[in-house]
């Protein structure tokens, strides 16, 4: 594998990028060689933010923690991505036995089948479903919309663009526009 290491606010010597290279290294086993992980490290108000991003075939796979502690932080990341990945399998499995042409992404996953959690805990259940209608509106319309519901994140067409997009607040505070990349 070979990896991206970012930095925010601050600068990583050669020595603290090895280490951070030898703490992602356990991720090697859960993905194929050809991977390009890429880390990012923040330091704000005296805290690191630790983010791991991979793409591995067709999926994204991304954590983000928070220590005062950079190597903790990136321990943590490192987890909650084998955690993630652990269940990912297991809900592979689930679906696998509805549609067979998934088998050829579960096979390509490296867990062992005894990690993978039961399959009560691993189903994923919808508990709501809702509709409402689209109405144009541009991106700043759609945020105080999204502030008068008291929501996280709302989604609009785009009345500059036609096409389907959603805002969110960020944890910091500012907010996010999300616009789909048609390929």
């Amino acid at each position: 594998m070979t990896y991206s290491i970012h930095s925010k606010n601050f600068e990583i010597g050669e020595r603290t990028r090895t280490k951070i290279e030898e703490r992602v290294k356990r991720l090697e086993k859960l993905f194929p060689p050809n991977s390009h992980p890429v880390i990012g490290i923040a330091l704000e108000k005296a805290s690191y933010t630790a983010e791991i991003t991979l793409v591995v075939g067709k999926r994204i796979v991304r954590a983000e923690t928070f220590d005062n502690d950079m190597m903790t932080a990136i321990d943590k990341a490192c987890d909650t991505i084998e955690k993630q990945i652990v269940r990912y399998k297991g809900r592979m499995r689930i679906r696998m036995r509805k549609n067979g042409a998934l088998k050829a992404e579960y096979d390509a996953i490296p867990v062992n089948e005894e990690d993978i959690l039961s399959d009560e805990t691993n189903e994923i259940h919808i508990e709501k479903n809702k509709k409402f209608e689209l109405r144009p509106m541009d991106p700043e319309e759609a945020i105080m919309q999204m502030e008068l519901l008291d929501h996280t994140f709302f989604v609009f067409r785009n009345d500059e663009t036609d096409e389907i997009s959603v805002v969110y607040k960020r944890k910091n505070g500012t907010y996010g526009l999300i616009e789909p990349d048609i390929k």
